[in-house]
């Protein structure tokens, strides 16, 4: 047999900011998979609709109601959780600001969600991980196109997420040894709540599909199936890399 499933099941997958958007797609897609997903999220009105959600696909969830930047509340409630064998480290946000006009509030706010909370995240589930060393570990870092290649306007996402790379890349080398796999997805823009905001410009709405070859966005299930399968053995191989789920924006 040549072909590797994605089966998950008796998995534990953590996902942070699970509550809307990509965050939400990959908890799904995680749950169809067959893995128990620890969901979470700040907003509480939004892991309880999530968990409406899971039970309509009769999905295993564990709600955690936690803010990834505050540390002390990060560390207390990872703790109560025994075992975590995925990582979706997905919480993340953009404030698109012209160079010169780029407020210390923004850029401040960015790289400690963006970057900052996701090195925290992933160095509380990795001691969790190497006290299950005969359970493999793969952390996803939620990455973009945008730490490939530069965009107008959004110079510290740009920052965040290329620092996101280095981060996959070094934790990729350095773990492989102890039996975790790190990797990044790196979408283009993807149909969410946050990209229909942008996309409200239809100027700029006209300018991001028009860099991308195939002609479209990506959806929310294009992101969530290969998170999938990075947190699978199917993936077993793969680790300190990054899979780009442009359609062919970075390859110009």
């Amino acid at each position: 047999m040549y072909l590797q499933k994605i089966n998950l099941k008796n998995k534990y997958a953590l996902v942070t900011g699970a509550g809307k958007g990509l965050g939400r797609a990959c908890s799904l897609a995680l749950a169809e998979a067959g893995a128990t997903v620890i969901v979470l999220s700040r907003t509480m009105s939004d892991l309880n609709k999530l968990e409406k959600d899971f039970k309509k696909i009769k999905g295993k969830l564990i709600k955690v109601h936690c803010d990834v930047m505050n540390y002390k509340e990060l560390q207390d409630k990872l703790k109560k959780i025994k075992i975590i064998d995925i990582l979706i480290n997905n919480a993340g946000s953009n404030i698109p600001e012209p160079f010169e006009k780029i407020k210390q509030d923004s850029m401040n706010y960015l790289v400690d969600l963006n970057l900052k909370a996701a090195f925290n995240v992933a160095q509380l589930v990795v001691k969790k991980m190497l006290k299950n060393k005969k359970r493999p570990g793969s952390i996803i870092n939620m990455s973009s196109q945008l730490g490939h290649v530069g965009m107008s306007g959004r110079n510290i996402y740009n920052m965040t997420k290329f620092g996101i790379e280095g981060l996959t890349k070094g934790m990729g080398v350095e773990l492989a040894k102890k039996n975790i796999r790190v990797n990044s997805v790196a979408p283009t823009f993807v149909e969410t709540p946050m990209v229909k905001q942008f996309f409200k410009n239809k100027k700029f709405k006209k300018l991001a599909i028009g860099k991308i070859p195939l002609g479209k966005v990506a959806t929310e299930s294009d992101v969530a199936t290969t998170v999938c399968f990075l947190a699978s053995s199917a993936s077993s191989m793969i680790t300190g890399t990054s899979i780009i789920i442009d359609g062919g924006w970075t390859a110009q």
